[in-house]
């Protein structure tokens, strides 16, 4: 007999959670957390093979990818660059003896101190990282290697980083045709490639340069271009390619996979947020989080949460808050840190910096707090693996 599992993946300052709920999604369990502590920035998991991988990192630990076989029983790292405690364990013996450590030559040196961010399809494996660049890897993530073609893109002189640093936060792949992949960078905008990573494209145009002219805010739209400062971003389903993205002044849509892009910010609370999610068959239905500003805090509008939901591609906005804190509440929900499932109706999450999660089994019309007083939340994703 089949059996459908639904995992809600968690990615924390102190380790990875795995959040499973009884079939009708009301129930729910917290693990215990995984991956030795580490700072988990992105957490997903292929339904097929049942593989889940964590990556995060810190200047402390270096960068690295932790994998599970096994739903989250057992788990290995693999390290790829050394942190500050290399450096310590390499000058005291006793320190090194303490954490187990051996001095082993790592893939990428000391190049860049965190992954930001998966993507899987067709059985390969990205990571994005900060300092930005893109890896991949055709074995699960054991080996890796770099996507020269992004990291020697002619505008990589002139990439600068945002208040997180220059990090590669948003990998989008087409699961139709694995060679089409866009990329999320802070602060140097959207790239695309249609040939598998061999050549990239920027794309930041605005489809109506007079409408977006006039901001002061350097992450602004301005010079015929939107901000640069992508949050984050999405494919919607079926063909077409249409992009979504969450960047720091405002949502935006594009019907012509990045080469222009509209603003669909009108009936929205406010123009910034962190996370933006798209409907897994519906590609006009979309959910973002705004918060009230980049310098008012970083919470919701007038402290009371909502999530708001477009049905027609962002013509017009609906808030959703029944089962939101709707009183003095001052969370942040971060830019991996919404996710959502496959069902019918569609699942939706989201995770905060005070370590709640909150659910909606029916596309946000109604939400519930499904754990609370983890670590602040990083990531959310889902797997929905149906089982034998």
């Amino acid at each position: 007999m089949s059996q459908n599992t639904l995992t809600v993946l968690v990615g924390t300052t102190k380790g990875a959670f795995l959040l499973t709920s009884d079939p009708a999604r009301q129930a729910w369990r917290c693990s215990a957390p995984m991956c030795d502590g580490w700072p988990i920035n992105h957490i997903i998991g292929d339904p097929d093979s049942g593989m889940i991988w964590a990556a995060g990192g810190s200047d402390w630990h270096g960068a690295g990818v932790w994998r599970s076989a096994d739903q989250g029983a057992t788990w290995e790292l693999v390290r790829l660059t050394k942190g500050q405690m290399d450096d310590w364990a390499a000058n005291d013996p006793d320190f090194a003896a303490m954490i187990g450590w051996d001095e082993v030559p790592l893939l990428f040196g000391d190049s860049f101190s965190q992954i930001w961010s998966l993507g899987y399809v067709d059985s390969t494996l990205y990571a994005g990282t900060k300092p930005a660049t893109l890896i991949k890897s055709n074995d699960h993530g054991q080996s890796w290697e770099k996507v020269d073609g992004l990291t020697d893109h002619p505008s990589a002189g002139d990439w600068h980083g945002g208040a997180a640093g220059l990090v590669l936060h948003s990998i989008v792949t087409d699961p139709a045709n694995p060679r089409n992949i866009w990329v999320g960078i802070s602060a140097a905008g959207v790239f695309a490639t249609e040939d598998g990573g061999a050549t990239w494209d920027r794309r930041n145009r605005l489809s109506n340069t007079t409408a977006c002219a006039h901001h002061d805010h350097p992450a602004a739209p301005r010079g015929g271009e939107t901000g640069h400062c992508v949050h984050n971003m999405m494919r919607a389903p079926g063909a077409g390619d249409v992009l979504y993205q969450q960047n720091h002044h405002g949502v935006w849509r594009s019907a012509d996979g990045g080469r222009s892009w509209d603003d669909i910010n009108d009936g929205l609370p406010s123009t910034f947020g962190f996370p933006i999610r798209v409907h897994p068959r519906d590609p006009d239905t979309v959910w973002t989080l705004p918060l009230n500003g980049d310098s008012a805090g970083r919470y919701p509008p007038d402290a009371a949460a909502a999530v708001w939901r477009t049905r027609d591609g962002g013509q017009s906005w609906q808030a959703l808050r029944a089962g939101l804190p709707q009183e003095s509440c001052y969370f942040t929900v971060l830019r991996q840190a919404m996710g959502g499932d496959m069902r019918d109706p569609a699942g939706v999450y989201f995770g905060t910096n005070s370590g709640s999660v909150f659910a909606s089994c029916d596309e946000g019309d109604k939400w519930q707090e499904i754990a609370r007083h983890l670590p602040t939340v990083l990531a959310v994703e889902v797997v929905d693996r149906v089982s034998s």
